[in-house]
């Protein structure tokens, strides 16, 4: 009786334990980019450093426990350190250029470059307060964080069957996007290989004139790339389009524009406080209508597609996941707005909230749904 207890309790473990990653259960890499951009908005609507610290950490252990071995998984670390210039840059241009946040507690004095009258309201040099130096690094962290949320899903997603999985009308634009998005894995790929064959050869790696050695081969092997791409696409056809009546692109058109521009009046809607009211029936019109001309205008496309992937429920957890921290801060921010943005002016300490940072927690779920990659023998 025990054994079989313990054997029934062992399945109901094994069936809730995520499963090794193949082509059959491998996840929609929609759901990919749909958690990452939740992340993202989450960054967006605050500047507390504890809290984007947090969806660094977030993210960071997702990559960590779901990325494979291939070469735009490996990106992860170059969008971190984008991040952190970014920040740098960010405080080197408060200290050349000032900060518009006043401030009392002086660090240091530049001299200052006399300006024209015309040039009212810009300064460079001057006074360089503490308080303008903590808003310029809160404004930073959160760029940072963004294109980290961004690096995630640019390592977590398969770049080839997120286009697979684009629709009809959006392929061509699909296409440019996924070739630059993988350029920049390919190309650190390429660095760290040439970086590891010239140490193991007892040559530096570091100085001008390595990375001059280095950029040469990396440009060529960038090149090669785009040359097999342009013959690959152009063997299969990219390009060809099918005749479709008049009435029906003009339809596509217009269905497509309305929707554009009803997207954007409903989420000005939404962000303003006078047009809450308005705001979300006219982002559900302009959806619906985008949607209506996106799927007319796939009839232009003469492609078919192999195995596409399906949206599962592992996919809807994990893209639940970002959007409902997404939608979380978005509550955060009408009801405390304070821990979201901490003040500068007087000078304070930021307080961690806790259901914002209890929010955040949210996004690690697929670390634990999502399909375990293989490991590489």
């Amino acid at each position: 009786m025990n054994r079989e207890r313990l054997r029934g309790t062992a399945v109901r473990r094994a069936r809730l334990r995520a499963p090794e990653a193949n082509r059959a259960n491998a996840l929609h890499p929609g759901a990919w980019w749909l958690w990452a951009l939740g992340l993202a908005t989450a960054a967006s609507r605050t500047t507390n450093p504890l809290l984007l610290g947090l969806l660094v950490g977030v993210a960071g252990y997702v990559v960590a426990a779901r990325r494979t071995d291939a070469p735009w998984a490996r990106s992860y670390s170059a969008f971190v350190k984008l991040g952190l210039l970014v920040v740098a840059i960010r405080l080197i241009f408060n200290v050349v250029l000032g900060s518009p946040v006043p401030g009392s507690h002086v660090l240091f004095t530049l001299p200052e470059v006399p300006l024209p009258d015309w040039a009212q309201g810009i300064r460079i040099g001057g006074r360089v307060t503490a308080e303008g130096m903590v808003f310029a690094l809160y404004d930073g962290a959160k760029l940072a964080t963004l294109l980290i949320c961004v690096g995630a899903a640019n390592a977590l997603a398969n770049p080839a069957r997120l286009l697979k999985s684009l629709p009809g009308a959006l392929y061509e634009a699909g296409v440019a996007v996924v070739v630059a998005m993988t350029f920049a894995p390919n190309m650190v790929a390429d660095v760290a290989r040439l970086r590891t064959a010239r140490r193991l050869r007892g040559r530096s790696t570091g100085g001008m004139r390595a990375v001059l050695q280095i950029g040469l081969p990396v440009l060529e092997g960038a090149l090669e790339r785009s040359v097999a791409v342009a013959a690959s696409m152009d063997a299969r056809g990219y390009g060809r389009t099918a005749r479709v009546p008049a009435a029906v692109r003009h339809t596509t058109n217009a269905l497509t524009l309305g929707g554009l521009l009803g997207v954007c009046a409903g989420t000005y809607g939404l962000l303003a406080a006078e047009g809450a009211g308005y705001g979300l029936p006219v982002l559900a019109a302009g959806l619906v209508a985008a949607l209506a001309g996106l799927r007319l205008g796939g009839r232009r496309t003469v492609r078919t597609r192999y195995r596409p992937d399906r949206w599962g429920v592992r996919a809807w957890l994990v893209a639940g996941s970002g959007v409902a921290v997404a939608a979380l801060f978005v509550l955060a921010g009408t009801y405390d707005p304070q821990g979201l943005h901490p003040g500068v002016v007087p000078l304070t300490a930021p307080v961690l909230p806790l259901w914002p940072a209890a929010a955040v927690l949210i996004g690690l779920l697929p670390a634990v749904v999502a399909p375990v990659p293989k490991e590489s023998p």
